[in-house]
């Protein structure tokens, strides 16, 4: 089975190679995807999270599934020391950063729980495999049309984040100015609820975060810095080597 829907801002791409009907599966996991979507996003003004931006929910008011974001969150703005904060300043509350692999491994979970064991399930790049290996491309952080590396994943998620798509969108939520001190980070994990979060907090702290990602248990980090410098852990599970154009 191979299916692509345009949710939550990018496209979302499912392949199953599984025998099998796998359509019912795949039916739910795009129908929480866009659940996630219409109660989570900081861009909907009648979602769970603008409401609680607004002050119109209380803290003890909101979802259980919101609730475990928000303790995601903060775990993270912790963690990095507030590098990562998704109350920033002016901006409202905007947990994307979390949301995003907290929601794509839920729904990789489905398939799961479904009896799939042989799947990719892609989300504007960030992906969670099962039943490899599989080959996955990063970006090349400057050239659109080249990959920087090329990883093999098994049983597993990858996360990038990086300035490309979005310029200077993370902001050190230290200094309330956008981390411009790598091109881009890549983050292999357990799950993508992991894989995301660690990437953008990571990447919110600048070169400091490739030590901080590299020290968290099971993690493994390919980085890109501003000075086109290559940082990497020696267990990131590169597939072939890499393309320096």
């Amino acid at each position: 089975m191979h299916r692509v829907e345009h949710v939550m801002g990018f496209p979302v791409s499912l392949r199953v190679d599984d025998e099998g009907d796998f359509e019912p599966a795949g039916d739910r996991v795009f129908a929480w995807l866009h659940e996630v979507d219409a109660r989570f996003s900081p861009f909907k003004p009648d979602s769970e999270v603008s409401r609680l931006g607004r002050g119109e929910l209380a803290e003890s008011e909101v979802s259980g599934d919101l609730r475990l974001v928000l303790d995601l969150c903060e775990h993270y703005r912790v963690a990095t020391g507030g590098a990562f904060d998704v109350r920033l300043p002016g901006r409202g509350l905007d947990p994307c950063a979390v949301v995003k692999g907290w929601s794509v491994q839920r729904a990789a979970e489905l398939l799961a729980s479904a009896g799939a064991r042989r799947f990719v399930l892609n989300a504007g790049g960030d992906v969670v495999a099962a039943g490899g290996p599989w080959r996955v491309g990063v970006r090349h952080p400057e050239h659109a049309d080249k990959l920087c590396t090329v990883l093999s994943l098994t049983d597993g998620a990858v996360a990038t984040s990086a300035r490309y798509e979005r310029g200077d969108h993370i902001i050190d939520g230290r200094t309330g100015r956008p981390a411009t001190g790598l091109l881009s980070l890549t983050v292999v994990a357990s799950s993508l609820t992991e894989a995301d979060s660690v990437a953008t907090a990571a990447f919110a702290m600048g070169v400091e975060g490739v030590d901080w990602a590299a020290s968290l248990p099971g993690v493994e980090v390919f980085a890109v810095d501003a000075e086109r410098k290559v940082l990497r852990t020696s267990g990131f599970p590169t597939a072939e080597a890499e393309s320096r154009s």
